[in-house]
Order: C-alpha cells, then sequence, then structure tokens
C-alpha cells in the first residue's frame, strides 16, 4: 500500500507567516499623492470599486491556496510504495558447463524417457537456477575453448534461457577445462572474497585449450575461490549391435584431476551417474553454499514535490489573469481620450 510521506515537516511552520508579516509589520500608507490625472476618473472608480469587491474575496482565496501548496512542495512530499526485500549479500556463482561431443550420450534417464547428458544437465541445473534467489549467476560454456555466455547478474531467467538454448559443439567439440576455470577466476576475483563460488559440469578429461587444469585450480586457490565440480555421465550404457544389446563402457572422465581441483580449493567433487544423482548433488549445493537468507527491507520513494508546486503556478497565472479585464479598461479609455 502506498503511503504519502513529508521529508521536512517542519516546513509548515511557515504557514502562519504571511498573518505575521500584516499584523507586525506597518501598514502602507493608503494615502499617495496623485502622480498621474485621469480625466475619466469618475467613471474608472465605479468600475474599480465593482470588480474590486467581485474580486477581492475570489483572489484572496486563491492566494492562500497557493500559499498553501508552496509550503507543501517546500516541505518535498513523497509517495513511499509497498516495502520490497533485498538480499544483504548472495554468492556470486559461476556455472562451467561443458558441450563437448560426449555430452550428446544419452545414457541419462528421467522417468521412462532417456535424455543426452547436457539435457540432463539442463533440467536440473534449471530448477539449482531458481532456487539461487538473492545470489548473482554467470555463465560460461567450454568446448575447444571456454566461453562466458552470461556474466554475473540476478537475471536469474535469463541465465536459466541461455543454458537452456546451449548446443552441442557451440564451443567445439574437445573439453577444455582449464580455460574454463581460469575465465571464470578472471570474472570472479573482484568479487567478496568469501561469495566467489564456481560449479563445472563435464563428462571428460581436459583435451583442449592454454591452460592446465591443475594450474588453473591453484590459481583459483590463490584467489579464493571454490570450485565444485561434478563428473556427469553413467559408467557404462546400452547399445544396440549387429548381436544384439551389449553393454558399452562409456565414461573417460579424468576423475583424478576433477577431485584435485576441488581440493585444491575447498569444494568437493561429485559423480553424477544418473539423474537422481544429479538431482542430489545439486540439493547438496544448497546446502554447502546456502542462500542468503538475512534481508533488508526497501521502500521505493516518489518525489511528489512538483505537483503542488504546478498547482501553485497555474493558479498564480489565473489571479493574473483576473487583472487583465482592468487592465483593458484603462488603456481603452486612454486611447477615447487621447
Amino acid at each position: 500500500m502506498m503511503d504519502i510521506e513529508f521529508a521536512l515537516p517542519l516546513i509548515f511552520l511557515t504557514l502562519p507567516l504571511p498573518l505575521l508579516v500584516m499584523w507586525l509589520l506597518p501598514r502602507a500608507s493608503s494615502c499617495q499623492p496623485a502622480t498621474i490625472r485621469i480625466p475619466f476618473y469618475a467613471q474608472v472608480q465605479t468600475q474599480l470599486l465593482q470588480q474590486a469587491n467581485n474580486q477581492s474575496r475570489l483572489q484572496s482565496f486563491i492566494a492562500i491556496i497557493v500559499w498553501l501548496l508552496l509550503v507543501s512542495s517546500a516541505a518535498q512530499p513523497q509517495s513511499i510504495d509497498d516495502p520490497v526485500q533485498l538480499p544483504v549479500m548472495g554468492r556470486n556463482l559461476m556455472l562451467a558447463v561443458d558441450l563437448s561431443g560426449s555430452m550428446d550420450a544419452d545414457d541419462m534417464v528421467i522417468g521412462d524417457r532417456q535424455l543426452t547428458r547436457l539435457s540432463a544437465v539442463k533440467v536440473v541445473a534449471g530448477e539449482f537456477i531458481d532456487r539461487r534467489v538473492g545470489d548473482r549467476l554467470g555463465l560460461i560454456l567450454f568446448g575447444d575453448r571456454a566461453y562466458l555466455q552470461a556474466p554475473l547478474t540476478l537475471d536469474r531467467k535469463t541465465v536459466k534461457t541461455l543454458l537452456n538454448e546451449s548446443v552441442i559443439g557451440l564451443a567445439g567439440k574437445k573439453t577444455a577445462i582449464g580455460d574454463a576455470i581460469g575465465l571464470a577466476v578472471k570474472r570472479l576475483r573482484n568479487e567478496p572474497e568469501q561469495n566467489r563460488v564456481l560449479i563445472l559440469l563435464t563428462d571428460g578429461s581436459n583435451t583442449a585449450g592454454s591452460i592446465d587444469p591443475l594450474k588453473a585450480s591453484d590459481l583459483a586457490a590463490q584467489e579464493k575461490i571454490r570450485i565444485y565440480t561434478i563428473g556427469v555421465g553413467a559408467d557404462s550404457r546400452m547399445v544396440r549391435g549387429v548381436f544384439g544389446m551389449s553393454r558399452m563402457v562409456d565414461s573417460d572422465i579424468d576423475e583424478e584431476t576433477l577431485q584435485a581441483i576441488s581440493d585444491k580449493t575447498g569444494g568437493q567433487y561429485f559423480r553424477a551417474r544418473n539423474i537422481e544423482s544429479l538431482m542430489q548433488i545439486y540439493s547438496l549445493l544448497d546446502e554447502i553454499e546456502p542462500i542468503a537468507e538475512d534481508a533488508e527491507v526497501y521502500r521505493p520513494v516518489n518525489e511528489l514535490y512538483f505537483w503542488p508546486l504546478s498547482v501553485a503556478l497555474i493558479l498564480s497565472l489565473f489571479i493574473a489573469i483576473l487583472k487583465l479585464p482592468l487592465l483593458s479598461f484603462l488603456t481603452r479609455r486612454k486611447v477615447e481620450h487621447a
């Protein structure tokens, strides 16, 4: 609910000021020597008295309204909107997702549907992104090279959309884990130390890029960036061959390196062999890196002083217009008696 408040309410103490001026200061003398002789004074006097009687009360009333409006404007009226809760401090959390060719393997299952590794990551990571209210999220996609798809932002919807629009091979067919970590370090190093987090998802080992993953993790450790690594993919899957269905080993995840990366930076390594374990990993990450719960209340303030000020200006012009007939009459009589 919107409330109206005055930033400077003490200004209203000046409301009696015109009365004090009228009471305390001496009145101007009403007997002034004539400086202009008017031959048609009797006619002018009759019309002046009639017009003065008609307009005096109206002008006085308008003048009082103008004074009230000017004082109200000087008191700075403001509209206070409904309170909005803002997080005191959230995480600066970067997601790095592998888009290499092997992420197209369809060894992940949701219900009766068989999904590719990337599709499973999109489903589960999308829900994870939705829950991170108050966190600034960023997205890195890597293959042959690492690319910043979304810088750190509070716009979780956009980050989720960009993740869902990613496709296999967008960044190349290989896996540049070291480059992804290096790019994350570059983007996180200027953020508050206690809130620098990288979640890296891959289904392979480092096969491309210009930075060794372990050296990149050393740099991340120096910058106090925690890295949580997730190895995605089943240990084996069923494939149809000449002799029917057979089980094929389809996992080349370099778990030793991923574990070392997490250990160096104070994070953890997780193995996601199916969609259920991937969901459990993200739930665990919510516990390890909790969402900011403390909140500040912010009430948007809109300045309204220009409204009474504008009305006061319009009424002042109206008072001036009321005096125009008298001026016109005096001018016309001067021309007639010239």
